[in-house]
């Protein structure tokens, strides 16, 4: 089974990405905030219990989120692999990851981080706010203090899988092609 986690800045390209690396892995995408909308969407008890915490304005608790990845782990079980996008965000959530994954009998296998230069980053989530009408993506100082929550807060899951051996840094500047073609390599050689 091939699991990766795949990592960067808000902007880096990872929903772009993620798609061809499914298209051409056969992995199960798990974005946390699909799976979050999802079971929001079914009423499901993990949705109804996300909920309650979503209304008071609250982030969604660990336990909860882990339970709806355990879940959505479930529903797959003839998976070549999972993608996770968007998760883990803090060192915390990739302890409880892989100790999900242990029970499941399963590993991440690599931690993919797309690495961009800020004036890049703000560049696309710019770009990006123009097409989708994002008003979180149009507004400068949003953009700059999402960066900022991702170095201080999101960055430190790095150094987790790098003490397992588990990271590798791809330059995410250039055509979607060429850093898809970076992120092949780096699969393609752990896998061999």
């Amino acid at each position: 089974m091939l699991n990766i986690v795949l990592f960067g800045p808000p902007g880096a390209g990872k929903g772009t990405q993620a798609a061809k690396i499914i298209e051409k892995y056969g992995l199960v995408h798990l974005s946390t905030g699909d799976i979050l909308r999802a079971e929001l969407a079914a009423q499901s008890k993990l949705g109804l219990e996300a909920r309650k915490y979503m209304d008071k304005g609250e982030l969604v608790p660990d336990s909860v989120v882990i339970g709806m990845i355990e879940s959505k782990l479930d529903q797959n079980p003839e998976a070549k692999g999972f993608i996770f996008d968007g998760f883990p965000r803090t060192t915390a959530q990739a302890k409880a990851l892989d100790e999900l994954l242990s029970r499941k009998k399963t590993t991440i296998n690599l931690m993919l981080a797309l690495e961009v230069e800020k004036d890049e980053l703000v560049r696309r989530l710019q770009g990006r706010g123009k097409i989708s009408g994002r008003t979180d993506d149009q507004d400068i100082n949003i953009i700059e203090n999402r960066i900022h929550v991702y170095n201080r807060e999101t960055a430190p899951v790095i150094d987790y899988y790098n003490n397992q051996g588990k990271f590798r840094a791809v330059q995410g500047m250039g055509s979607i092609e060429e850093i898809f073609g970076r992120l092949c390599d780096a699969i393609d050689r752990m896998k061999n």
